[in-house]
Order: structure tokens, then C-alpha cells, then sequence
């Protein structure tokens, strides 16, 4: 684009899957709209990419891997007829398996009577107690789906109706499902089941949400529903596909997009956005600004002056990774395939660990985590998600070899000796532990990348480097997301607009609050 200038009808800050969701929606109806992204491919957290030297052919996933989330809303795949741009995905079957320390092991399979037997295998009380408590857990997902796929700013009463009567369907167990939300996570696992092993899977699952010991995070048990409900997919060919096929279809559209092109400011005159300015100078004018980055770095960049102090505030101390933990990338190519020998010994029904997400820790290292991380120390119990993408596609690595994509879940933020100083020995620390599940990873090894959350902050202009952009809970949600009279129909400047996880209804591969945004800006531009 050589222009200076030029005039769309909405500006797009932030090429991630939300802020193309949002762009194709508004160029379906007609709108001219441009993405503008700072780095050099769109994507963001939605990417893949060769990005260790020492193995050119071993893809990596620097942060989203797994389809859960766009299974339970698939909406955004299906309106934007992506599959005819290349995108196309793998359920895994299981997604998620439970390894405990003494080789023992757990699959949260696709059905809650197949999971139970995996309980019961450890504890009769423990299967039967699942059976009757996933139906608390549905019955809650019931109500809340309905809910999560609207914008919180409307009425809704269509939305409002499904979830009303699938309150009325399980009236009979509306206490149990308000003691459960209600609950510390933590606490409603150790009531209700009574073996170490059901502890820790449940625990190990529903610590990616956050610290499971928190008030009312018993909301994370919907991870667990959406898992038996929808179960967990692939990107065939990697998560990048997933973001070209949207990149695609918005040029197919008439959009535009704009790589290497960060946001200097967003132009805010007389309580109106009127554009962007690009660091290089350019200036996109526009009825409308859709900021699909995280919503306190989108008010550091709004022409100063133009938003309150309250509002500023307000936005700036919004829960991001405020627990003081945050999740640790390492990714390792591998010369050869790995194996967890081990734990698919004890199985007797042949199910290819290789081929699943792998939880490893238990009660007490989830808990230990947290709480480290919390003090700005490394923990020291192993806790971590770790999988083989190239086992469920070969594609992503040469014939023969593996890439491992290892998550510890909770690592200190800010680190009392500094990330420079303990990147390389925590990311060594975190490939021994998992060589204790996964035989060959460190004889194997080519290369690896390790990427702490001041990494992802910088990389993708994310605020504290959380990948939720504002912490998961009931006080941060709906309306509330990302705070309170933040999260409605309008911003403080009449025609902005947050488009990304930061609102409703928060993080993971869907393209609902990018779908929500460009719902709000037709509704501004018709006015």
C-alpha cells in the first residue's frame, strides 16, 4: 500500500484468528475493512511456524495447539466456509490422559461411561460419584453454551430461553451446581473423590484454567464437560492453516491486510476513534476501530487525553496472570520418535499414548506450582501438559521423528533472579521431568525453544504474557469482561471496540469475541 492515507469502514488492530473472524464478518456485509498486524504473518497465538534453527523441518506451536473450544462453537469454520481455504482438523480420541508418577493411567475419553471405567478401575465410589457429578457439570453447560455464544450486550432472549430451560430441565440439582461454582475447584475434587490418582487428573486437567484453590473456580469444571462433550481436535498441517484459511477468505472478501504494520495510535478526536496511525507513518482513517489486542495495551496506544483516568485504570489493573503464574513453552525437535513405555505397559487396551495430550503431575505438584509461582519461585514438582503433535500428524516433522510440545502450567511470572538469568536451566529442568514419562526426548534432541511468559508478552503484545488476555472467572465474564462498563455495546470513545479474548467470552480458538465485535460495529455503522 503506498498510500498516506486511506479510508475503510473499520480498522482491524491485530491480525490474530479474532481479529480476522472480525474482518471477515464485516466484509460479508459489505464493509471495507483492513488488518493490520504487527509481525510479519497473521496468526498470533493462532500460529505455527519452523522456528527452531537446528531443525528447519520440525513445525512448532509457540502457543495454541488444541481445538476444544471452536468444537464447542463451531460457528466461525462453518459461516466463513473455511474448510473450502484449507482448513480441516482431527478429533483425538481420547484427547486427554491422565499419567501418574507410578505408571498408572487415566483417559478423560469422549463418554462419561468409558471414563468412568477408567475410575474404576482405581475406585468403584470414585466411578460412580463421576457418573452422578457429570450431571451437575452438563446440566451447567447446558445453561451456560446458550450464553457464551451471544453478546452480553444485547437482550438475548432467545439464548436466555435455552439456557432458562435447561434450568428448568435440572431444577432438581440447581444447588449442587451453585455449590459447585461457587467452590474452590480444589475443594469440590477432594470432597467428592476419594483416590489420589481421580485427585490428581482432575486436578492436572483443571489447573490450566488457573490456581484451583481460588473462590469460585469451580466454573473450570466446564473444561471437563466440554472434553467428554465435544472432545479436543487438531489443524491438520498445523494451527497456522487454521489462520491462513481466515486470511484467505477475508482477501476473497475484498478485505486487506497489512503485515509488518504495528499501531502507533488510535485516533481518537472530539469522543470519536476517526483511525489508526501506523509507526511508519500511514494513517488509516475509519468509521470504526476494532482493537483484537489485549484491551490495555489497545487504551496505552488511544490518542492521549481521549479516554479517562478511571477508564485507563480500570482496563490497566484487569487480572492478567494476577496469581503470579503463567504458563512455560518448551518445544523439542527430535531425531527420533519417543515412546511412554512405562505407562503403555500397564494398559491393556491398546491405546496410543503417543497420540493423546499427556497430564502429568499430581494433587500435590498442582497445588506446589501455583503457589511457587506465586512467590516468583520455580516450583519443583513436575506439572505439565505435554504432547507429540507430529504422532496425530506426521506432516509436522521429518519421516521418522517427533517435535514434543511440553506446558508446564504454572511458572512465576517474574522470577525473583529474572527470566534471562534461569531460562535455560528451567527449560533444561522441565525436559528431565518430562523424560521421566517420555523415553528418548533427551537423547533424541536437535534443538529446542523455550519461551517464558515476558517472551510471549513481548512477541505478540499480550499484557503480562497471559494467553487469556484477562484471568478466567465469573467476575470477568459476560458484561464484566474485561471490566466493569468495559464490556458492553460501546467503549468511552464512540466507535472503539475491543475484539479480542479480552472480552466476552474470553480466551481459546473460537472467533466468538472477533464475531461479537463485528456484530457491535454493524450495529454502530447502521446507526
Amino acid at each position: 500500500m503506498s498510500e498516506t492515507t486511506a479510508t475503510y469502514d473499520a480498522v482491524i488492530v491485530g491480525g490474530g484468528h479474532n481479529g480476522l473472524a472480525c474482518a471477515c464478518y464485516l466484509a460479508m456485509a459489505g464493509k471495507k475493512v483492513v488488518v493490520t498486524e504487527a509481525l510479519e504473518k497473521v496468526g498470533g497465538m493462532c500460529s505455527s511456524g519452523y522456528l527452531i534453527p537446528e531443525a528447519p523441518q520440525h513445525l512448532v506451536h509457540p502457543c495454541a495447539l488444541d481445538l476444544m473450544s471452536l468444537r464447542v462453537h463451531p460457528m466461525m469454520p462453518e459461516e466463513l466456509d473455511l474448510a473450502r481455504h484449507g482448513f480441516k482438523h482431527v478429533e483425538m480420541t481420547p484427547g486427554y490422559v491422565y499419567l501418574h508418577p507410578d505408571g498408572q493411567s487415566l483417559a478423560f475419553w469422549r463418554d462419561v461411561d468409558k471414563t468412568a471405567a477408567e475410575i474404576r478401575r482405581f475406585s468403584e465410589a470414585d466411578a460412580a460419584e463421576f457418573i452422578e457429578f457429570m450431571k451437575i457439570v452438563n446440566a451447567f453447560i447446558d445453561m451456560a453454551i446458550p450464553m457464551m455464544r451471544v453478546d452480553p450486550a444485547l437482550k438475548n432472549w432467545g439464548a436466555k430461553f435455552q439456557a432458562l430451560k435447561a434450568l428448568l430441565r435440572n431444577k432438581h440439582l440447581k444447588p449442587e451446581i451453585m455449590g459447585m461454582l461457587g467452590s474452590p475447584a480444589y475443594q469440590v475434587i477432594m470432597e467428592r473423590f476419594e483416590h489420589p490418582i481421580t485427585q490428581s487428573a482432575l486436578c492436572c486437567l483443571l489447573g490450566a484454567a488457573g490456581p484451583i484453590t481460588n473462590e469460585g473456580t469451580g466454573v473450570y469444571f466446564a473444561l471437563l464437560g466440554f472434553l467428554l462433550r465435544t472432545g479436543v481436535g487438531r489443524v491438520v498441517g498445523g494451527m497456522q492453516q487454521l489462520s491462513n484459511a481466515l486470511a484467505a477468505r477475508l482477501e476473497e472478501l475484498g478485505g486487506t491486510i497489512l503485515l509488518n504494520a504495528p499501531a502507533a495510535e488510535i485516533i481518537a478526536q472530539g469522543g470519536k476513534a476517526t483511525g489508526v496511525r501506523l509507526k511508519d507513518g500511514r494513517v488509516l482513517n475509519a468509521k470504526a476501530v476494532v482493537a483484537s489486542i489485549h484491551p490495555k495495551n489497545a487504551f496505552d496506544i488511544v490518542t492521549p487525553g481521549a479516554l479517562d483516568r478511571r477508564a485507563m485504570v480500570r482496563v490497566a489493573l484487569a487480572p492478567a496472570n494476577a496469581h503470579g503464574g503463567a504458563p512455560l513453552k518448551v518445544d523439542v525437535a527430535l531425531r527420533g520418535q519417543v515412546s511412554i513405555k512405562r505407562h503403555q505397559a500397564m494398559r491393556s487396551d491398546g491405546l496410543d499414548l503417543r497420540k493423546c495430550v499427556l497430564l502429568i503431575g499430581t494433587t500435590d505438584a498442582v497445588l506446589e506450582n501455583f503457589r511457587a509461582a506465586a512467590r516468583g519461585e520455580v516450583p519443583t514438582l513436575p506439572y505439565m501438559w505435554s504432547t507429540l503433535p507430529s504422532a496425530v500428524d506426521p506432516s509436522q516433522a521429518p519421516a521418522g521423528q517427533d517435535i514434543a510440545y511440553l506446558y508446564p502450567v504454572a511458572m512465576p511470572v517474574k522470577p525473583g533472579e529474572g527470566w534471562d538469568a534461569i531460562r535455560g536451566r528451567v527449560g533444561q529442568q522441565v525436559i528431565d521431568q518430562a523424560s521421566e514419562y517420555m523415553d528418548g526426548l533427551k537423547d533424541l534432541e536437535i534443538g529446542r525453544r523455550v519461551e517464558a511468559s515476558p517472551d510471549l508478552a513481548k512477541r505478540l503484545n499480550v499484557h503480562n504474557g497471559c494467553v487469556v488476555h484477562i484471568d478466567t472467572g465469573t467476575t470477568r465474564s459476560g458484561g464484566m469482561r474485561p471490566a466493569f462498563g468495559l464490556g458492553g455495546e460501546t467503549l468511552p470513545v464512540a466507535g472503539l471496540f475491543f475484539g479480542g479474548a479480552g472480552i466476552h467470552p474470553g480466551g481459546g480458538i473460537n472467533g466468538l469475541p472477533g464475531r461479537i465485535a463485528a456484530g457491535r460495529v454493524k450495529r454502530f455503522l447502521a446507526k
